[in-house]
């Protein structure tokens, strides 16, 4: 018994249902994209008059925010306990204690917040501690010579090497 072969058929790949999916997951990576950045503290500053020093590229940087909450190198920390803190520190710095380490803490920051991290860096050895501020608002504004300028109540530096 002889069969009749089937004429075969070419065989083509479709290309609209592949480019339905790639727009598909184009538009759904589009919108699960978040472009805020949310680890980021919004500081502000404190008020002190001072010279501007330069900052060496090899620091660690700890932020404080308003309600306590603290970033090194602006990545948020799990939490607030001294534990953590110093555990992140001891990361970042690699055991380097001969690093700067810049405290930005908030006006409105808790002074137990700063403190806290100035006795983290205390029990890690580290030594070379700054403090960031802000020139304050009115300073910017020119003096007039007519009347004498006190100095005498200003802080000498923001370093507290």
């Amino acid at each position: 018994m002889k069969f009749r072969r089937r004429p075969r058929s070419k065989v083509t790949i479709e290309l609209t249902p592949l480019i339905d999916v790639v727009f598909l997951l184009l538009i759904f990576f589009m919108v699960s994209t978040t472009f805020i950045r949310e680890t980021e503290l919004k500081v502000d500053l404190p008020e002190a008059r001072g010279d501007i020093q330069e900052i060496d590229e090899d620091i660690v940087e700890i932020t404080i925010g308003a309600s306590g909450e603290y970033a090194i190198n602006n990545r948020m920390l799990i939490n607030s306990s001294l534990k953590t803190l110093m555990a992140a520190m001891e990361e970042v710095s690699g055991g380097d204690i001969t690093r700067r380490l810049i405290i930005t803490a908030d006006a409105g920051a808790r002074h137990d917040a700063v403190v806290q991290v100035m006795d983290a860096a205390g029990r890690l050895g580290m030594s070379r501690l700054s403090i960031t501020t802000r020139n304050p608002v009115d300073s910017l504004e020119p003096v007039n010579s007519l009347e004498p300028v006190d100095n005498s109540l200003e802080p000498v530096a923001n370093s507290l090497e």
